[in-house]
C-alpha cells in the first residue's frame, strides 16, 4: 500500500461533517463478505497513527488481520462478545508497549476510537472487542492468546480489536432525546445542566 497525501486529499474541514459522523458511529457486528480496500485500510491506520498520546509517547502498535482463518482464531481470544470477528473481513489489533508509558491503556483505546470514527467516514462499519481484562481460559488472558497467535514481543500489550467491514445491517443513530442528559452536571455533581 503506498501511502498518499491524505491531507491535500481530504479537502477543508467540515464542522457539520463531524456532528454527523458521530451520530452516525454504531457498533456494526454484520459485515457483507465484500473486502476492505487497501486505501481504506490506509486510512484507518493514518487515522489511528494521529490519535492523541500522553506526553506524545505514542506506545501504540497496530496489527492489520485480513487473513480469515487468523480472524476466526482471534474470534475465539474470549469466550463472549467477539464471535463476530470471524465474519469480518478486517480486524484491527490495537496494542501498546507498556513499558513507554504509564497512561497506555487511554492512548490505546483512543486510537481505537479514531479507527471507529474513521470506518463511518469510510461508509465502513466497525465494532470494538476489548480483551484487555477479558479471559480466554482459567490460566490465560485473552490479550495473551491474542499475543500468542500475532506473535507479539512480551513488551506489547493487547487493548482492544477493531473489527471493520461492509456493514450488512442498518442502525439508525441514538435521537437526542434518547442520550443520558441527567449525567451531564454543572458546576458540581449532582447540579442539572439545563443548556447554556
Amino acid at each position: 500500500m503506498e501511502r498518499e497525501n491524505t491531507e491535500a486529499a481530504s479537502g477543508p474541514w467540515d464542522a457539520a461533517s463531524f456532528w454527523s459522523l458521530i451520530r452516525k458511529r454504531r457498533s456494526i457486528r454484520k459485515y457483507k463478505p465484500q473486502e476492505v480496500e487497501p486505501e481504506k485500510i490506509l486510512r484507518l491506520a493514518e487515522a489511528a497513527l494521529r490519535a492523541p498520546s500522553s506526553r506524545g509517547l505514542n506506545p501504540w502498535e497496530l496489527v492489520v488481520v485480513t487473513d480469515q482463518g487468523l480472524l476466526e482464531e482471534l474470534s475465539r481470544c474470549k469466550p463472549h462478545g467477539a464471535a463476530f470477528l470471524k465474519e469480518a473481513p478486517l480486524g484491527i489489533v490495537v496494542c501498546a508497549d507498556s513499558s513507554k508509558s504509564d497512561v497506555w491503556v487511554e492512548d490505546a483505546s483512543i486510537a481505537a476510537t479514531f479507527i471507529l470514527l474513521a470506518a463511518v467516514s469510510l461508509d465502513l462499519g466497525a465494532c470494538w472487542i476489548q480483551l484487555r481484562g477479558r479471559m480466554y481460559d482459567e490460566k490465560m488472558s485473552a490479550g495473551q492468546r491474542a499475543a500468542q497467535l500475532l506473535g507479539l514481543p512480551g513488551n506489547l500489550e493487547v487493548e482492544a480489536i477493531v473489527a471493520v467491514g461492509y456493514p450488512d445491517e442498518v442502525k439508525l443513530p441514538h435521537p437526542a432525546e434518547k442520550l443520558l442528559w441527567e449525567r451531564l452536571h454543572r458546576e458540581r455533581y449532582g447540579e442539572p445542566f439545563k443548556g447554556a
